[in-house]
């Protein structure tokens, strides 16, 4: 009942991070840009370090500052991939941001262990207010996307709508980001978004249903990765990502083994 109770609200925070993450996957898949959630999430982690560097109470606004500048210009990402592979561009990015992030860090009194805060997050401690706010301020951007769900899918299934709407698609994904880096670190928020997506893929191309398989394998993985971390004492994040990437390489060897038995009859 202890480890019950210690775990309630690490679960909770998983069920938040997937119902979101799984959503704005499907449209990142769509997209074909995989990779610009862990490229704007590090960017995001630019003004995380800097909050480390000049007093942790500076984190949240330094944090949405580099959030809506890597909005802006991912939301530029249709106009820039007419000039140069965007997958590429993303990958400078990423790699900029992460450069960027150990150069300030080095500066900073518990650099290391900060470098790792921001990888892993800190899910296993987080408190009732932390869910709630989390679940709170998802609801609102969810909300706002469920709303508006016909300009939204518009931008990532028809190739369609306006740099405004690009911009709040983007925009509403960085502030997702913001929240999410610090509740369960980047590691984590990146499986999260691209894996549950990746796995409904596998047996549909329909968004809704792709989403529901994402949102079931994405909990089912949550209460291994987080149950198998609190029993044998290993970092919680990194052992969630590991769950959830074993499932999607399961899932994907069981429906390769069908498709061959099907050829084969």
């Amino acid at each position: 009942m202890e480890a019950l109770n210690f775990l309630f609200y690490p679960f909770l925070g998983c069920v938040a991070l997937i119902l979101i993450h799984a959503y704005f996957g499907v449209h990142i898949l769509e997209r074909g840009i995989i990779f610009v959630d862990i490229a704007l999430a590090q960017f995001i982690g630019i003004g995380i370090a800097l909050s480390f560097l000049f007093g942790h109470e500076n984190s949240y606004w330094f944090s949405i500052a580099f959030a809506v500048l890597g909005a802006f210009i991912l939301a530029l990402s249709k106009k820039i991939a007419k000039s140069v592979n965007i997958e590429a561009f993303i990958g400078v990015m990423y790699i900029l941001s992460f450069a960027a992030s150990i150069l300030i860090l080095d500066k900073s009194p518990h650099g290391e262990e900060e470098f790792k805060a921001i990888l892993s997050g800190n899910i296993l401690w987080l408190t009732q207010k932390d869910v709630l706010s989390a679940f709170v301020f998802y609801g609102i951007l969810g909300g706002i996307h469920f709303v508006f769900r016909k300009n939204f899918m518009a931008l990532s299934f028809n190739g369609g709508g306006s740099l405004c709407w690009e911009f709040l698609f983007f925009l509403s994904f960085a502030f997702v980001l913001v929240k999410s880096v610090q509740m369960a670190g980047i590691l984590q928020v990146f499986s999260f978004l691209i894996v549950p997506a990746l796995i409904g893929r596998l047996y549909t191309r329909k968004p809704a249903k792709v989403l529901l398989i994402g949102w079931i394998v994405g909990l089912l993985a949550s209460i291994a990765g987080i149950g198998i971390s609190y029993k044998f004492d290993l970092p919680t994040a990194p052992m969630t990502v590991a769950s959830l990437s074993l499932i999607f390489v399961a899932l994907l060897a069981v429906k390769g083994m069908i498709s061959r038995a099907r050829v084969a009859q």
